[in-house]
């Protein structure tokens, strides 16, 4: 992109002070269209330094049985597109931090490619993270993002070859999504040995930033990946937290903006 997006501005504002940056994800639509509109706020008001929103969808592919449950509240509750964008919108327009869409391809292919990148930028997002998208199918989004001013997220993983990583980050912007295991998206008791070696290989294929997710969830993984990453993703943690407050809405505003500062104060704990 021709000059610094926001997304790439607030990494290199991390990096400025020498820490990774914290990135919060929640679906849309969990536990309501409103109450999801305040969590995401809360997650910002807690520390993160940019949020994902999760377009909810019914075979998630990526997603473990927390983020799961979210999106099946969400699609019972009626979410809709609009309602996705509505939540960029109010979020984007309320806080001073990149707002993206995490999306699986089905629902942006049927709703218009030109579409959804023209009406996400009109609701302030900052891009898109499409982990099923294949880089080569990828040339009509990419085109209607950069045309839009919108950052593209790819997803590598630690099964990708160094050529492949190379082919995948030669076509993204904002920074590179890291799977640190193999598997679906869900706490776990460690981060996974292989998510350095991950960043370390990546790295040698882009200057794009490069961020770890799937599966940090406690001050102390979130510290030991910011030794090596340039940002820390967190999702299923988040809605665990909302889950757990059992539709206490103040409850649960509550559990994700203290996790948002622990967190926070694990991505600096250099």
């Amino acid at each position: 992109m021709s000059t610094r997006s926001k997304l790439s501005a607030a990494l290199a504002a991390a990096k400025a002070e020498n820490r990774a940056a914290l990135i919060g994800y929640l679906p849309a639509g969990f536990p309501s269209v409103d109450g999801g509109i305040k969590a995401v706020r809360a997650l910002i008001e807690g520390g993160c330094d940019a949020v994902e929103v999760g377009l909810p969808h019914s075979d998630p592919v990526l997603d473990g049985p927390t983020i799961q449950t979210a999106d099946d509240i969400a699609l019972r509750g009626g979410i809709r597109i609009a309602d996705v964008l509505r939540t960029v919108r109010e979020v984007a327009s309320a806080v001073d931090a990149p707002v993206l869409v995490m999306t699986y391809w089905n629902p942006v292919d049927h709703y218009g490619v030109e579409r959804f990148a023209a009406d996400l930028a009109a609701a302030g997002g900052a891009g898109c993270i499409l982990p099923d998208l294949p880089v080569e199918e990828s040339q009509e989004w990419r085109t209607a993002a950069e045309k839009h001013g919108l950052d593209t997220v790819f997803v590598v993983a630690p099964s990708n070859r160094d050529e492949r990583l190379a082919r995948i980050t030669a076509v993204g912007s904002g920074f590179v999504y890291a799977a640190a295991v193999m598997g679906v998206t869900g706490t776990r008791t460690q981060v996974g040995h292989q998510a350095e070696d991950l960043v370390k290989r990546t790295r040698a294929t882009t200057e794009l930033p490069v961020c770890v997710g799937l599966g940090v969830s406690t001050a102390e993984q979130a510290a030991e990946v910011a030794a090596f990453a340039d940002g820390v993703i967190v999702g299923s943690a988040f809605v665990q937290r909302l889950l757990d407050a059992a539709g206490d809405e103040e409850v649960g505003l509550a559990a994700v903006r203290a996790l948002a500062g622990d967190l926070a104060a694990g991505v600096r704990r250099r």
